[in-house]
């Protein structure tokens, strides 16, 4: 659990706020701003009362520690070889990532240690040099804000070139595709780029004089229960989605949840994941497709 973003982002808090706690007594208020400024809104619900109640024995009650010394977070052998493992994934290697100091660690996994049972199996091709070169260019694209010329299939299969601004690039587990998200004249244009054939660089552009649409979110309002570690598994399930939790008792929070509304589909199939550990109750056209997505299973089963 410690190579994890959720807790990765925990330790570099409570670290955060020990290194402020050894000079000075540390306040309620200074914690919530130390969170708000390195750690996930909900990260409040979990970590100041497991400081706050001494459940972590790292702050008494009146918010000193018995830390002398500043924590340091160095990178431990085992941390190494994660990182190793990771840097080695096609995908990230797409962002040509700085293995120094990584040369003679071995990978903790590889990518074969995996089966994905919930993924379609026509992913992009990753290791293609085509498809490499393509990323690599409209990643520092967006970098160094040049349009683009892209020649891509479109979903009929016909050859379509165009003029684009690349706004960002964005992944989904689901699919396991990278698409490009860009600003074509008054409208937004969502380009696989698997589907891309060529692209180039053209002139740069003047981000301020760039008007661009904003982008229709769609949500969902729903209760949680949490039970074996639910709350946990949606904030990190969901943790590519907007969202605002509230929290209604010791075990039943309030989340609304912001997402594109083309992943409608994805978010259905993950919210539906967690049984009845979740209840949506807004907005009524969402209630409407998980019980239509129900009651399908159910004629399916057999009887």
């Amino acid at each position: 659990m410690m190579f994890s973003e959720v807790y990765g982002t925990y330790f570099n808090t409570v670290a955060a706020i020990l290194r402020e706690a050894v000079q000075n007594e540390m306040t309620e208020k200074r914690m919530v701003d130390i969170i708000n400024q390195k750690a996930f809104a909900e990260s409040i619900l979990s970590i100041i009362p497991a400081l706050k109640n001494e459940e972590w024995l790292l702050l008494n009650r009146k918010g000193q520690t018995p830390i002398q010394k500043p924590p340091q977070m160095p990178l431990t052998l085992i941390q190494k070889r994660w990182l190793k493992s990771l840097l080695s994934d096609v995908r990230i290697a797409l962002f040509s990532p700085d293995l120094l100091g990584l040369d003679d660690v071995a990978p903790l996994f590889n990518v074969n240690d995996f089966v994905y049972f919930d993924r379609y199996a026509d992913g992009d091709p990753f290791t293609k040099d085509n498809y490499i070169s393509n990323f690599q260019l409209i990643l520092s694209a967006i970098k160094k804000r040049r349009k683009l010329k892209i020649k891509y299939r479109n979903r009929r299969g016909r050859q379509v070139s165009g003029t684009f601004i690349p706004h960002r690039i964005e992944y989904s587990d689901k699919d396991d595709k990278f698409r490009l998200i860009s600003i074509g004249g008054s409208h937004h244009s969502i380009i696989n780029l698997a589907r891309i054939i060529q692209c180039e660089w053209l002139e740069t552009y003047n981000a301020n004089e760039v008007i661009e649409k904003l982008e229709q979110e769609a949500f969902i309002a729903f209760e949680l229960t949490d039970e074996r570690n639910a709350l946990e598994r949606v904030m990190l399930h969901f943790s590519d989605c907007r969202k605002n939790t509230q929290r209604l008792s010791d075990t039943q929070y309030h989340v609304m949840l912001w997402y594109d509304p083309q992943d409608e589909t994805e978010i259905l199939i993950r919210i539906l994941s967690f049984g009845p550990m979740i209840q949506v109750i807004a907005p009524d056209s969402f209630v409407k497709l998980i019980k239509e997505r129900i009651f399908r299973q159910q004629t399916l089963m057999p009887s």
